[in-house]
């Protein structure tokens, strides 16, 4: 119960909590209008940065949802050029955060990553669909364990974001529903796949790590 109300916090947030804990004691002595607002917004400093744990399904014939928020486009594309796979046709599935959704990105499915590829960029909106081309972003290409099919996820910073955490290695070994990174407030996720029906729809809310996004 109490970690369900008191989730732990990722790392990135720390310093944030605490230059607003700090400020928020100085303004109370001037201000408690002020101070007030700023337990507020200290409040939500510590809601955002949440890292709550996630139970995936453990099983790869599903590909879990890499970000929590609202699926935005389920459509077909050509990959990233930037992994050199624009002559591929995949299933894109786009997953928009706001800034009261958990930031912490997620593995849709076991396996390794084979490259990893960041490109800077715009801000702008990331519910836009050409902030997949020009926002700022971080591309992982995971080699499925079980199929061994490329699956593409690519964290997009959006009109607030202005930082995209990434926390795995290329050549490193996942499990389903491990943590990949982050973004930093507002922003959104993309994941790349084939040969895989989809599950989830637009319009629809998911979990990282959890919501089910498309099956064998």
């Amino acid at each position: 119960m109490f970690n369900s109300i008191f989730p732990k916090i990722h790392k990135e947030g720390y310093k944030f909590l605490a230059i607003s804990v700090l400020a928020t004691f100085i303004l109370l002595f001037f201000s408690k209008l002020l101070g007030f607002l700023l337990i507020i917004i200290t409040v939500w400093i510590y809601y955002f940065f949440r890292d709550p744990d996630r139970f995936p399904i453990n099983n790869d014939a599903f590909l879990v949802s890499p970000a929590d928020g609202l699926i935005t486009d389920i459509s077909e594309k050509s990959g990233p050029e930037e992994l050199r796979l624009e002559n591929t046709t995949f299933t894109k599935v786009s997953v928009f955060m706001n800034v009261f959704n958990c930031h912490v990105n997620r593995l849709p499915v076991s396996g390794k990553i084979e490259e990893i590829y960041y490109k800077p960029g715009k801000f702008l909106n990331a519910s836009l669909d050409k902030a997949s081309e020009e926002n700022e972003r971080n591309y992982f290409k995971v080699r499925s364990k079980k199929d061994n099919e490329e699956i593409i996820i690519v964290q997009i910073a959006g009109l607030i974001a202005r930082r995209i955490v990434c926390e795995v290695e290329q050549g490193q070994d996942l499990k389903q529903g491990d943590r990949v990174g982050m973004i930093r407030f507002g922003s959104r996720v993309d994941i790349y796949f084939k040969n895989k029906k989809v599950l989830a729809k637009v319009g629809q809310n998911v979990v990282a790590g959890e919501s089910l996004i498309a099956s064998e």
